[in-house]
């Protein structure tokens, strides 16, 4: 086996990243995803490559919207305008409410204008974007492709409902934090299926994840759908008992009956911490990031290959599991039969993970850009005169399907390429 087998993640890192491309591995083994895309580009690359990505995916977007007859600078500011985020840049002199209090404060921000309730719905959104982003991303880190965001985020949802609308007289300051804990714990469960056959068996991830999304779709229909053991009390309507009122998570801004944002925000967000610190301040990170890129020589340095597999898909499973619980406990509250098969935020979050490059900050900001184009492309949201709505909505497709083209393009690894041999 060649010396470069024995090397450290940190020195592999390094090689790949300033002295051009690694040897090709022996035998002809497939790389693993981590020695993919643009993830070896680090420094201004590694900002480039992302912001290469987003632009040319708008841009194709735009030449969509312009084939339609419509203007993609009008359409683009309207969508702009309907995610709520123009809320920053109208500055002035008004008061809000301090949150879970009765008084008002001064305030920079109309807190209850139209831009701030689509801001709230945008937050809304990327809040389980960003969960399911990050369980993509610490698999692949581990040198595996977590394609089952979308099921263990049902598998969490499922159980929310289950024990939501179970204990209807439990503390809310237990209660909560029990439906959690419980949805992130089924993420965990449903994604270490798929990490104990690939330890095991050696069977493919991608294969056994897409499989698992499969089921636990036709599980979460069954239980719900007519006669279902989790239907509510109208037998002919295949929607969900509502979860108790001390199951849900308070909320911080708006109203609860409008959608307003809870502080799920805020646990999303703080999963974004957590998962930088396991990655890179903890053994277990260490672990992972070795067995990521290169697995023999993890398995030579005495890292057990098998184990971090599994743990690595089940930490993941629970981020998207804990996802699923949010938005049970943060604003749906309940669950109908056909909400299940049109969900897609587990596929949302999987180009977020690969825009953002499978770093917290960079899937933080790829889950606000996902959010934000989906809800300012809404019905609700988008003037029909200016774009018709239901084409914006395939338009937000056309730019994640874009931007996922792109970064298996690797253009960061082209950017520096051509840096490289202009300095030749």
């Amino acid at each position: 086996m060649p010396d470069e087998d024995f090397r450290s993640p940190e020195d592999i890192e390094l090689a790949q990243t300033e002295g051009g491309a690694e040897e090709a591995l022996p035998g002809g083994e497939v790389p693993p995803p981590s020695m993919h895309f643009a993830s070896r580009f680090d420094g201004l690359s590694g900002i480039i490559a992302p912001l290469i990505t987003t632009l040319l995916a708008f841009l194709m977007g735009g030449l969509v919207v312009a084939l339609t007859g419509k203007n993609p600078i009008k359409v683009y500011h309207a969508i702009w305008n309907g995610t709520g985020l123009n809320w920053f840049f109208h500055v002035g002199n008004h008061s809000a409410r301090v949150p879970f209090a009765t008084t008002h404060m001064w305030f920079p921000w109309d807190t209850a204008s139209i831009a701030a309730q689509n801001l709230q719905q945008t937050l809304l959104l990327t809040t389980p974007i960003i969960l399911t982003a990050l369980a993509v991303a610490f698999a692949f880190r581990c040198g595996m492709f977590n394609i089952g965001g979308q099921g263990q985020y049902l598998a969490g949802t499922i159980f929310s409902v289950w024990l939501g609308s179970s204990f209807l007289n439990m503390s809310p300051w237990l209660h909560v934090p029990l439906v959690l804990i419980v949805g992130a714990l089924a993420g965990a469960v449903w994604a270490g299926i798929a990490g104990i056959l690939k330890a095991t068996v050696g069977a493919h991830e991608v294969i056994s994840t897409i499989m698992l999304n499969w089921t636990a779709i036709w599980v979460g229909e069954y239980l719900f759908g007519q006669g279902g053991p989790l239907q509510g009390p109208q037998p002919s309507i295949p929607i969900s008992h509502d979860i108790a009122e001390g199951a849900k998570l308070p909320i911080i801004w708006g109203l609860k009956l409008l959608q307003g944002l809870s502080i799920g925000i805020f646990i999303s967000v703080a999963m974004l911490v957590v998962y930088w610190i396991i990655i890179n301040r903890t053994t277990r990170g260490f672990e992972v990031r070795a067995v990521g890129f290169n697995p023999e020589a993890a398995r030579y340095g005495g890292i057990s290959v098998a184990r971090n597999y599994f743990l690595a898909m089940a930490i993941s499973g629970s981020f998207a599991g804990l996802a699923g619980a949010l938005d049970i406990t943060g604003w749906e509250y309940h669950i109908g039969q056909n909400d299940i098969p049109v969900n897609q935020i587990g596929f949302i979050g999987l180009a977020a993970a690969l825009l953002g490059r499978n770093t917290a900050l960079g899937v933080g900001m790829a889950s606000l850009l996902f959010g934000a184009l989906i809800n300012g492309t809404s019905g609700r949201q988008l003037d029909p005169s200016i774009f018709r709505p239901d084409l914006a909505g395939n338009l937000t497709t056309i730019i994640q399907g874009l931007v996922i083209l792109f970064v298996g393009l690797n253009l960061g690894g082209v950017w520096v390429w051509l840096k490289r041999r202009r300095r030749a």
